[in-house]
């Protein structure tokens, strides 16, 4: 917890770092990148870094730790800490390179704010600093540790050893170990980081949730990310790479599985997984886990795409649905939703069932027209416009906020 002393100080200089925040992390990342260029190059992503939202999440992430220091000055936001913790394990963060972002953001600090910034405002949020670091430190250790990663070495190399085009513009690849050691586990909503080196020489770093688990492999499925005339936004350089030039034989270097929005071990209550775009890698390999367990939960799987023809896993979703005893599929496209669905019926022991498991309408997502059963806990992916007005859907409908589960593609902007 925060001293008295630097608690008053936060508190009194909180709406002038707030205030300032976006400026001052621009200025942070600049001098950070002049100083040491193979982050940008090797660790960092280049495209958040263009786009903004990386500068962006951590903004949210500091502003959001000392408003949390102050107002529960007994605890710590362990959900925000976490959430980054398994972001930084997977992609290798170190603990020497804190005091390396402290030094640069405090010079930044005390550029943007100027005579504002005086010893004791440094020594106050200093104490902020380093209570959330270390704690990201503890927990990013013991990560890692229960990943089984020594040395620092969080990724090792894998063969491609298939692609599956799903769309046009999203395609899954099967990954095995190159030197046939066992796949570490991983748990149904995880993801992976992949490295690649880029043209320019640049190894950079993508992060792809688990898409499915074959015997012996991963797979993950990766969108190729186009460029954004509008916003400015570049092409994804490393799934613009994957499509390209990865086609089988290939070797990636990649990290254990990642990230705390999974499915918990037991469980019997209604669970509900709704999804937009590529948003439904994680959601399918969650359906496929219950699917190979023989869950007999009641499982709603929504999925909003644009049309039939763009939806990843169209035919998985079909078949798992049908495999689960109490489970149904409910679509929106956008357009092309009077095609014919196929697949749709359940089979139970073998038998086909007569009713249609999987509904199809037309247009955006709208959880307030299902029967959402009580006690259900609900896991969200997708843009986040879409997972914010999927929560405020579920939050009419009586679903309780703790019970709502999401995962960012990217930086966490927060919902």
């Amino acid at each position: 917890m925060l001293s008295p002393k630097s608690a008053e100080t936060v508190r009194a200089t909180l709406p002038a770092v707030s205030g300032a925040i976006d400026e001052i992390t621009t200025l942070f990342y600049e001098k950070l990148f002049a100083a040491h260029p193979e982050l940008l190059r090797d660790l960092f992503n280049r495209g958040n870094q263009a786009n903004g939202s990386q500068r962006q999440a951590l903004a949210g992430s500091i502003a959001t730790f000392a408003s949390h220091l102050l107002d529960h000055p007994d605890s710590r936001p362990d959900a925000m800490l976490a959430r980054i913790a398994h972001k930084h394990a997977s992609l290798g963060v170190r603990e020497d390179q804190y005091p390396v972002v402290r030094e640069h953001l405090f010079a930044a600090i005390a550029e943007v704010l100027g005579e504002a910034v005086t010893d004791d405002v440094v020594r106050a949020w200093d104490e902020v600093y380093w209570l959330m670091a270390h704690a990201l430190i503890a927990v990013e250790k013991r990560l890692a540790r229960e990943a089984g990663v020594r040395d620092g070495a969080v990724r090792r190399p894998y063969r491609v050893a298939g692609r599956v085009q799903e769309t046009d513009d999203v395609a899954t690849f099967l990954l095995r170990p190159a030197d046939g050691a066992p796949v570490p586990a991983s748990r149904p909503g995880q993801y992976v980081s992949v490295q690649v080196q880029l043209p320019d020489g640049a190894r950079q770093i993508r992060q792809y949730s688990l898409s499915g688990q074959p015997d012996g492999g991963l797979q993950i499925s990766v969108k190729r990310v186009a460029a954004d005339g509008p916003s400015g936004a570049p092409a994804g350089e490393v799934s613009g790479y994957l499509h390209t030039q990865v086609h089988g034989g290939e070797t990636l270097y990649v990290s254990p599985p990642f990230g705390d929005v999974v499915l918990p071990d037991d469980g019997d209550g209604p669970l509900l997984l709704a999804s937009a775009g590529i948003g439904c890698t994680p959601m399918v390999g969650m359906l496929a886990h219950l699917a190979a367990t023989g869950s007999r939960r009641r499982i709603i799987t929504a999925h909003a795409d644009r049309s039939p023809a763009t939806h990843p896993f169209r035919t998985d979703l079909h078949r798992l649905t049908g495999k689960l005893a109490d489970a149904t599929a409910e679509l929106w496209y956008e357009e092309g939703a009077g095609i014919e669905e196929e697949g749709a019926g359940r089979e139970r022991g073998g038998v086909a069932d007569a009713m249609d498991a999987v509904t199809v309408r037309s247009g955006l997502m709208d959880l307030t027209r299902l029967a959402i059963p009580a006690g259900t806990t609900a896991y969200l992916c997708g843009p986040v416009p879409f997972m914010k007005a999927v929560r405020a859907q579920l939050l009419d409908s009586g679903v309780p906020s703790a019970a709502i589960h999401y995962e960012v593609f990217g930086p966490d902007l927060g919902l």
